[in-house]
């Protein structure tokens, strides 16, 4: 009885008297706890040079909590984890490119690709060059160009798409350039593709996009200006 009479005196006091509850007020002196780096301070009550510290003023100059478990009253520290109240951290968002944003560039960036080799391959070889045959492509690389501008959330994926735009923009300027040389009926050399800087603009444009792809991070080296 004597014991669960102390313990709630302990609760409605906040007082850890522990051992000392059998030693006299009369002995207590009485001083106060302060926390380097936090305000208020804590009594603090000495009993035959041993010191027993008021433990809501502890858990409050400390941002701690109390709560009371069997005989037991447990003190709960800011990030010890045993507070479960505390509303849990929000988790750091992934860095680099998203995976989304990922498979969807990479499908945009295959459809530039063919685009880009029939239109060569057609020079190459001296194919006659259509607007039709020619809007094709480029309406499968601007759908999938489309569909990756909606999968980019993050910071990055919207500056790796606007790398991606520029290729595209690029590869339709190229595509355009000589399908109004062939509707001119002027010559186009076989080898026209591959010595137009142009062309060279793209390919180091798709090497750089396919780097970033590897590594999944956005990096921008000036190749898709």
């Amino acid at each position: 009885m004597q014991r669960n009479g102390d313990r709630t005196r302990g609760k409605v006091a906040t007082i850890v008297l522990l051992p000392a509850l059998a030693l006299t007020l009369a002995a207590q002196q009485v001083s106060s706890l302060a926390v380097a780096g936090q305000q208020g301070r804590a009594k603090v009550l000495q009993v035959q040079g041993t010191n027993y510290v008021e433990v809501n003023g502890l858990a409050r100059i400390t941002g701690g909590s109390l709560s009371f478990s069997g005989n037991q009253i447990v003190l709960t520290l800011p990030g010890s984890g045993g507070d479960s109240s505390a509303p849990p951290a929000a988790s750091a968002p992934a860095p680099g490119l998203s995976t989304e944003f990922l498979n969807a560039g990479i499908e945009a960036m295959s459809q530039v690709r063919e685009w880009h080799a029939a239109l060569k391959n057609a020079v190459e070889h001296s194919y006659p060059l259509g607007a039709d045959w020619l809007g094709t492509f480029r309406a499968q690389a601007q759908q999938a160009l489309r569909l990756a501008g909606v999968a980019a959330k993050t910071d990055q994926d919207k500056q790796a798409f606007q790398l991606l735009t520029n290729e595209f923009n690029n590869m339709n300027k190229l595509s355009d350039k000589y399908l109004q040389m062939t509707v001119n009926m002027n010559y186009i050399a076989p080898d026209a593709i591959s010595n137009d800087p142009l062309d060279a603009r793209l390919v180091a444009c798709g090497h750089s996009l396919a780097s970033m792809a590897s590594t999944r991070q956005f990096v921008d080296d000036g190749s898709c200006q």
